[in-house]
């Protein structure tokens, strides 16, 4: 386990709190995440990573100082100078696959960063906005979804895999989680492009950052 790895998690356990929150509001997760297994934690998990990670963009085209910030966020975090593309930049696209080691728990869920960088800005009545909505995807998989998805290197960047449900729960739901024990006990497991979980982190610590949220311990 790479000694940077703890560091990273509390702010991507806040970010993944702000974003299931959101959806409880919205009635697209239960509150009681105890009791939710399977497909429907995967459905909740798929809402909650989207609007967590995408919840600076919100209402971006509507208000001068969202939009203000909302463009820093992206730049910062999204845009990538390379004079070797047409244009001079490209967008960071990376994909994450999460899922559980257990079979038939059935909780699979593929985040995908810029998955349609043609798609990032809209046009409004203002002028150009960046689109909420494209800035990140999040698909529920079946078993053999997954299982495809992870075994092909061109789909999937890194793999997130967890001991079972309970052990996402325990990320998601729960105030107070020992993420540094979720590491250390094994019930959190990576494959693939490690580097990405770094910038998985980034992104949720400039999130909390923007929105003033209290540091993670």
């Amino acid at each position: 386990m790479h000694a940077g790895f703890p560091c990273l998690f509390p702010n991507l356990q806040k970010t993944l709190r702000l974003g299931s929150k959101a959806a409880i509001d919205a009635g697209e997760l239960p509150a009681a995440l105890d009791k939710v297994e399977g497909r429907l934690l995967a459905g909740g998990m798929a809402v909650a990573l989207r609007l967590g990670f995408g919840y600076l963009l919100r209402d971006c085209h509507l208000d001068a100082a969202q939009a203000a910030k909302a463009n820093a966020f992206f730049e910062e975090n999204f845009i990538i100078i390379d004079p070797m593309v047409p244009g001079g930049k490209r967008y960071y696209q990376g994909r994450f696959l999460i899922r559980t080691s257990r079979r038939g728990d059935d909780m699979n869920v593929l985040l995908r960063f810029c998955p349609n960088p043609e798609a990032l800005y809209i046009k409004t009545p203002f002028g150009q906005s960046l689109n909420s909505l494209a800035l990140v995807d999040t698909q529920v998989l079946d078993e053999n979804q997954a299982d495809q998805i992870e075994n092909d290197p061109s789909k999937v960047d890194l793999v997130v895999r967890f001991k079972d449900v309970q052990a996402i729960v325990g990320l998601l739901g729960r105030s107070g989680v020992d993420v540094v024990g979720l590491l250390l006990e094994n019930l959190v497991q990576l494959t693939g492009h490690v580097g990405h979980l770094f910038k998985l982190g980034a992104i949720a610590t400039d999130i909390q950052l923007s929105l003033d949220l209290p540091k993670a311990a």
